[in-house]
């Protein structure tokens, strides 16, 4: 039997770069070579546009988003000088992870020109400019200010769907991360006009032979099931969509976390576990 690839398509943040992870990047890819991984994205967060959009930690830390401009380009050069020194270790790209808020279409199409990433990962952490993933309060923040959580999830997957029609990101980040503080999600997943617009955004993700992460950091908070959620999931079988495993890892405490188990659950929905790369070598 053929033995199953340990990558992660998403994953890699570093205390180094990013203000709510831990570790160093290189500690964090010596991590992965050490635990088997034949390749992986390091998919670093792009800077913030402007002060209000900074996230809660940075704002706390006294960051701006000039500074992270250059912390940004800090990451790619040394991203780019630890994918030379493990070349034979491991198969590593130095990505990126994008935002979606006022001003993104132009931003980071400046950004990709500007780096020049391996990859994009296209991820919506934000919607009516306001990020709603970093706390349960935040959440309910975005959800009162949008008119209820049906609204918000509304709301998301429409920025989903311009995003990813837009910049044709090669990896779609966890695809359904408005769910993150929603107890009634599969509930709420499955009402007729939400299912028309995840099959919608889930065939332009095949039309455009794109990425899903099967991302498995909601199983180490404590989640029940990886983003992507099972009846999305279904959906992505029922169109043979390319579904890779992202640990999303911000330290070495979650470097692989739960990739046997985000396996076990592909190969129950026979998702295929030939893994598709994020860009031709």
């Amino acid at each position: 039997m053929k033995s199953i690839e340990k990558v992660s398509v998403h994953g890699g943040h570093s205390g180094q770069f990013c203000y709510h992870a831990t570790d160093s990047l290189e500690e964090i890819i010596i991590s992965y070579i050490d635990k088997g991984f034949r390749w992986i994205g390091i998919t670093e967060h792009t800077p913030a546009l402007s002060e209000p959009l900074l996230y809660a930690d940075e704002r706390e830390a006294g960051l701006t988003p000039e500074f992270l401009l250059e912390e940004f380009g800090r990451y790619m050069d040394e991203c780019r000088r630890l994918q030379k020194k493990y070349k034979s270790q491991i198969g590593l790209y130095a990505a990126m992870e994008i935002e979606t808020y006022s001003g993104y279409e132009e931003f980071v199409p400046y950004l990709a020109d500007r780096f020049k990433p391996d990859y994009i990962v296209g991820s919506v952490h934000f919607v009516a400019d306001l990020n709603f993933d970093y706390s349960p309060e935040m959440y309910k923040q975005v959800a009162r200010t949008v008119g209820g959580i049906d609204e918000m999830y509304h709301a998301y997957f429409d920025t989903q769907y311009e995003m990813i029609k837009l910049l044709k990101p090669a990896v779609v980040g966890h695809f359904d991360l408005i769910r993150i503080f929603d107890q009634d999600y599969r509930m709420r997943l499955q009402q007729p006009d939400m299912v028309k617009k995840i099959r919608r955004n889930l065939e332009l993700i095949k039309d455009l032979d794109l990425i899903l992460d099967f991302n498995l950091r909601s199983l180490l908070k404590g989640g029940t099931e990886p983003y992507i959620s099972s009846s999305i999931l279904e959906l992505a079988r029922e169109y043979d969509m390319s579904v890779v495993p992202g640990d999303d890892s911000h330290g070495l405490a979650s470097v692989g976390n739960y990739f046997d188990k985000g396996v076990s659950i592909l190969q129950q929905y026979g998702i295929s576990t030939d893994w598709k790369k994020p860009l031709h070598e």
